[in-house]
Order: C-alpha cells, then structure tokens, then sequence
C-alpha cells in the first residue's frame, strides 16, 4: 500500500543521505521505521504479560513434576 508523507527539504536530503550510506532506500528506511514501531509495542505486550504472570503465580511446579524433552518439543511447536 502506498502512503503520501510530508517533510521539509533538509531533511528528506538528510534521510535520503543516510539511507544511500546505508545501502538502502528511504522508502526502506520508513518501512523498516513503522515496523519497529509496532513490534516494540508487542515486545512491551508480551514483557507486561510476563511481569503479570510472574506477580501472580508462584513459579513452583507440583511436587514430583519433571519437564521432559518431549514436553519442551510440545511447547515448541
């Protein structure tokens, strides 16, 4: 999908500068930009969840429990 973004002249030729040092486009550089935007707000998603988790249970497994390889394959899947 295409979008129209607005910036002054200093700084696309600044941007577009950058991204020609790095080997990649400003279109790339914005893409790149929006995508990280949205994976930290699911890495802090995924952080708050396991602090909530880590609060709330105690962290112990029944007594006589064993974590298997297979269960460790299980979960992995």
């Amino acid at each position: 999908m295409n979008i129209t973004l607005s910036a002054d002249v200093d700084t696309l030729r600044r941007t577009r500068d950058y991204a020609k040092q790095h080997g990649t486009s400003l279109n790339q550089l914005v893409r790149d930009f929006l995508r990280s935007l949205t994976a930290k707000d699911e890495a802090d998603k995924v952080a708050d969840e396991f602090v909530r988790n880590a609060m709330t249970h105690s962290g112990r497994s029944p007594k006589g429990f064993r974590f298997s390889r297979e269960d460790a394959q299980r979960m992995r899947d």
